[in-house]
């Protein structure tokens, strides 16, 4: 039983929406890093395409006359606040996976999600007599585990729609 504190459960369960949200963003680990990553080492080169660039001219194509200098500051600032977005989300992922109780659910999901291997990949590498479904199975345990901590951390209410 769980204790209750007001209208808030002390220890909750994630819902069926946010297990998906975080299936997607597990998904996404991989790609994120490559773009945090990216813009880390070209975040200069990324300023100067904006304002040198056509982008820099029109971010709506409905413009017909724009500032290019504003919209090369427009679209500078919405490149910062993804990074800082994928920042916040990758580490919340890293935090939640390292407290994945379930060593063999802990490994499951480090291979196929943070180090980016396929399904396949994954149960190739896990294979050791064990059936796809017990691999699947492990690997949706700790989704739910990830899920369930980042509830527990207030991660929902701060993600935005992506």
């Amino acid at each position: 039983m769980a204790m209750v504190w007001g209208q808030f459960e002390l220890f909750s369960e994630a819902t069926r929406q946010e297990i998906q949200k975080t299936k997607f963003l597990l998904k996404k680990y991989t790609n994120m890093i490559a773009l945090m990553q990216d813009y880390e080492r070209f975040e200069k080169d990324l300023a100067l395409v904006a304002v040198d660039g056509e982008v820099g001219r029109r971010i709506d194509a409905e413009d017909h006359h724009a500032d290019k200098t504003a919209n090369a500051v427009i679209l500078t600032e919405k490149q910062k606040w993804v990074y800082e977005q994928y920042c916040f989300y990758t580490s919340m992922l890293q935090r939640a996976a390292g407290l994945i109780q379930d060593e063999d659910a802990k490994k499951a999901v480090e291979y196929r999600f943070f180090q980016g291997y396929s399904r396949k990949e994954t149960i190739l590498f896990f294979r050791r007599g064990l059936s796809d479904s017990t691999i699947d199975r492990r690997i949706d345990e700790g989704i739910l585990s990830i899920a369930n901590t980042l509830k527990l951390l207030g991660f929902f209410e701060r993600l935005t729609e992506f």
